[in-house]
């Protein structure tokens, strides 16, 4: 079942296009690694996917609904490439993942019954559950981080979208936050969509791999990248499989 379809996508920036007649669908349970360069599109892709940037030409749909009238927000888990804290007043890490609840607890009144243990699970789940009375102002990057991550998680939505979640988050972490996500797509089918730089390591977690430089170059499984002679002449032989990671 396609969850979000993508169609003759194009958005500009003071009359230059960022990126132009984009299309593509995502499926249930796809799990894909969005990669490229600086600069080639990946942030306002997936905000323009969002509707926090205004698209110029094209169709976006999520659930089979155009975004411009898409009201189930509660399904959809999001971490920002870039996030200030001066939006968040002085809080508890506690309050903070909370908020990851509001959308959902609005329409499902039964599961306010039970928001406080699955704001717990999801604080042990991440790490966060001995700092979980701290306030986020006294946080390290790499807490706040985990923060905003355990706020996409506990409402349990039916896709993640995660703009470099992992940057500031130490090696441990880091693979646990991968070994997480990797439970979520097998066991959950949640639809997941990371943007990352570490096309090395891309391989061994996702499914699929998109690399966009203002344009789809590829999308697709890793070992249809792994065969695809147009993606050696591209790359280069060496780092079309360091990619793939199927060596």
């Amino acid at each position: 079942m396609s969850v979000i379809e993508i169609k003759n996508l194009t958005v500009k920036y003071e009359g230059i296009d960022v990126f132009n007649n984009v299309t593509f669908d995502l499926n249930e349970g796809d799990y894909v690694a969005l990669s490229g360069p600086n600069g080639s599109g990946k942030s306002t892709l997936l905000k323009t996917m969002l509707n926090l940037i205004k698209k110029n030409n094209g169709e976006i749909k999520i659930f089979n609904t155009p975004v411009e009238v898409f009201a189930d927000w509660y399904k959809i888990g999001y971490v920002p490439q870039n996030i200030n804290l001066n939006p968040f007043f002085p809080a508890t890490v506690k309050e903070i993942v909370a908020l990851g609840l509001i959308g959902k607890l609005s329409r499902i009144r039964k599961f306010s019954e039970n928001k406080n243990k699955k704001i717990d699970e999801t604080l042990k789940m991440i790490g966060l559950w001995d700092i979980r009375d701290k306030n986020i102002m006294a946080l390290s990057g790499g807490q706040f981080q985990r923060v905003i991550i355990a706020r996409a998680l506990v409402g349990e939505p039916e896709i993640l979208i995660l703009d470099e979640p992992t940057t500031a988050l130490d090696p441990e972490t880091r693979e646990n936050f991968f070994e997480i996500l990797e439970d979520l797509n097998s066991r959950k089918k949640v639809t997941i969509i990371l943007v990352t730089h570490d096309t090395g390591s891309a391989g061994k977690y996702a499914k699929k791999l998109m690399y966009f430089d203002r344009k789809i170059i590829f999308f697709g499984t890793f070992d249809d990248f792994c065969k695809s002679e147009k993606m050696s002449h591209y790359f280069g032989y060496s780092s079309q499989h360091i990619i793939c990671h199927r060596h």
